[in-house]
């Protein structure tokens, strides 16, 4: 999956694969989690977001199944 380089403090890289609907983060400290049946919508509100970080920890952490790659 391409991934996105994004503004922010803990969240390097972005990505997003849509037809298994899965988000794609790769954190400063180098570990890549894999979100799933995230919708597209969600997605590009992150990589828009003011802050990454924050809409991450508000609207997808322990919001989505996720599992490390």
């Amino acid at each position: 999956m391409q991934r996105t380089q994004v503004i922010s403090s803990n969240i390097f890289e972005v990505g997003y694969e849509n037809a298994s609907a899965t988000l794609e983060l790769m954190f400063a400290d180098g570990k890549v989690y894999q979100y799933f049946d995230v919708p597209q919508h969600v997605y590009e509100e992150l990589v828009n977001a003011p802050s990454v970080g924050k809409y991450f920890h508000i609207n997808v952490r322990g919001v989505y199944r996720y599992a490390r790659v």
